[in-house]
């Protein structure tokens, strides 16, 4: 089976940068050139911008002939649409996996370690194995045994990240809205953690929870008060 080769851009402590050129006309592209016989993994994370809750991360092996009209980074959709094409990805995904990292961890190992480590755990469950790595942004640390290539903006490139996107994001909003019941307050139902103006009124009404981050910026004396509902 032939090989292909990855070539970086730019190394930094051991996180490699790498550059693919996006597709033509608008549309996603099922792969980044390799054969049908060699299918790739799209990776994404969601959450990373958050106050509270872990971070997600997906990997999603798909067929080579897999298509969609929805299909797209899941910014752009709607929650109605991600969860539509979320079933429809897992009942027809090669292998998908979907893994988290925690907001202890994160708070000691930073966000973009959590962010990889959890890519690092869904690509571990995918069976079977990719022969590449197609990642999402501009930064990952190698997995052993797979050749990777970062894509800014991949999840508006590559079907793949597109539908790891998806996945990622899904998952975490189902996560959030679970948690929320046991903290209403900070209405994680509709913010899922990320910093609205509601749920910093909520910090600032009834301190910090234990899923907050409080490596972040939460609010001025985020250690004076500490809600554990």
């Amino acid at each position: 089976m032939k090989k292909h080769s990855f070539h970086p851009v730019a190394t930094t402590n051991g996180i490699s940068s790498h550059m693919l050129l996006p597709g033509i006309d608008g549309e996603l592209l099922n792969h980044h050139g390799a054969t049908h016989l060699e299918p790739s993994a799209g990776c994404d994370e969601a959450g990373r911008g958050c106050l509270a809750g872990p971070v997600f991360a997906a990997a999603v092996i798909l067929p080579w002939d897999f298509d969609h009209p929805l299909l797209n980074d899941s910014k752009l959709l709607s929650a109605q649409k991600r969860n539509i094409l979320r079933c429809i990805i897992e009942e027809n995904a090669i292998a998908w996996a979907v893994a988290m990292v925690t907001n202890e961890e994160i708070d000691q190992i930073n966000i973009l370690n959590a962010s990889i480590k959890a890519m690092h755990l869904a690509i571990g469950q995918l069976n079977p194995a990719p022969e590449s790595l197609l990642i999402d942004g501009n930064r990952f640390h190698s997995y052993p045994g797979i050749p990777h290539s970062c894509v800014i903006k991949g999840d508006s490139i590559y079907k793949c990240i597109a539908a790891a996107s998806i996945l990622a994001k899904t998952h975490r909003d189902e996560f959030m809205v679970k948690k929320h019941k046991e903290f209403p307050v900070y209405h994680w139902d509709q913010n899922k953690g990320y910093p609205t103006r509601q749920h910093r009124l909520g910090i600032r009404k009834h301190g910090i929870s234990s899923l907050h981050r409080r490596s972040f910026k939460l609010n001025d004396n985020q250690t004076n008060g500490f809600l554990d509902l």
